[in-house]
């Protein structure tokens, strides 16, 4: 959604048509773009994808529908993520081409089936860019960001107006279709987390949302009440009901949590993802502790878990990094000292039970 921002100086105003839509500028074309080569690199990556897929290509590429692709392209979406987040220029560079090809692949599947091509993809967003950006290429005036994205939600509804409109009149023995809705356009395909990210976005965008993260706070300590009173129903006695009563408060509190995100302007996501792996940093460092004790992490009590855990997180927060084998990074100088190892090669006593202590 990102307007293209360097612009030559030479581009004229934009122009209305009969319909009252802006009109492009024809200095499009005069804007200055990263590279001259751009369009030559894009063909050859066009005519290497179709090659896969064309007879005696790729057996592997050839057997691809759409549906077995899903999982792939999901996973280069979150490693272009990673990339990013690794500041590795060159990695990022190497990954957005992996998920640049999960598009050509997708294209090149319904130009086979006679459905749609890539032209049809690239012109589909190069016109949804200038029609939804009036801003830019038309004569409309914005204050700030926050009205370029209700500019964007109001042309956006229109679209789908008109798009539900032309499909009736195409089939009109079709249902008729629901009134339009500001949450429409949240995929039910999306991460549940990622949905309900964008629904509570959508309903910011028109003033329905928190005065500041106190309130989004007292309202996740409310869901917190409220699973304890399931709990306690569902303990009382069994009742299929109960369980579901308490799925149902879980999921509250989660899309609780996901609106403080949000309002915080944190993408759960992504947020969830890092805690997921800063948990699983953690866990091996128990285990390369627990080995190091001349234990498996499975055979060690509960109680003693905790005591590495604890150990474990203090030697990530101090930013130590040790001896201990595999690649946890937890230092000796942090692990209770009947843990670390005994220069006579006897088994280190376990520790004693420490309690309270959680992720």
């Amino acid at each position: 959604m990102s307007p293209i921002r360097k612009k030559s100086s030479q581009r004229k105003k934009p122009t209305k048509s009969a319909a009252g839509k802006a009109r492009p500028a024809a200095s499009l074309a005069a804007l200055q773009l990263p590279g001259g080569r751009v369009g030559e690199w894009f063909e050859k990556l066009v005519a290497v994808q179709a090659r896969l897929r064309a007879p005696k290509g790729c057996p592997w590429d050839r057997e691809q529908s759409h549906e077995s692709l899903r999982t792939y392209l999901i996973e280069e979406a979150y490693e272009v993520l990673d990339a990013m987040r690794a500041r590795d220029d060159a990695k990022f560079a190497d990954e957005l081409g992996d998920l640049l090809l999960q598009v050509l692949f997708h294209a090149d599947i319904a130009r086979e089936d006679g459905r749609f091509d890539l032209v049809d993809v690239i012109r589909a967003i190069h016109d949804k860019m200038i029609r939804r950006h009036p801003h830019v290429f038309g004569d409309v005036s914005v204050k700030d960001s926050g009205e370029v994205l209700k500019n964007w939600d109001r042309i956006k509804a229109e679209e789908r107006r008109l798009a539900s409109g032309a499909a009736g009149a195409a089939m009109p023995e079709a249902k008729v279709a629901a009134p339009p809705s500001l949450l429409d356009g949240v995929g039910r395909g999306l991460p549940a987390t990622l949905a309900g990210f964008q629904l509570t976005r959508k309903a910011a965008r028109i003033g329905f949302d928190w005065n500041d993260p106190e309130g989004v706070l007292e309202k996740i300590r409310e869901e917190c009440a409220e699973i304890s009173v399931a709990l306690a129903i569902r303990k009382s006695g069994p009742d299929a009901g109960d369980q579901q009563r308490v799925e149902e408060e879980v999921g509250d509190l989660l899309f609780a949590a996901v609106n403080l995100a949000r309002f915080l302007k944190i993408d759960p996501e992504i947020a969830l993802h890092h805690a997921n792996e800063k948990f699983a940093r953690r866990f091996r460092a128990m285990e390369s502790m627990a080995r190091e004790g001349g234990r498996e992490l499975a055979s060690v009590p509960r109680e003693e878990m905790e005591t590495l855990w604890d150990a474990a997180k203090r030697s990530e927060l101090r930013g130590l990094r040790g001896a201990v084998p595999g690649s946890a990074g937890v230092s000796p100088a942090v692990l209770p000292a009947s843990w670390r190892p005994d220069p006579a090669g006897e088994t280190p006593a376990l520790p004693g039970k420490r309690r309270g202590l959680r992720p």
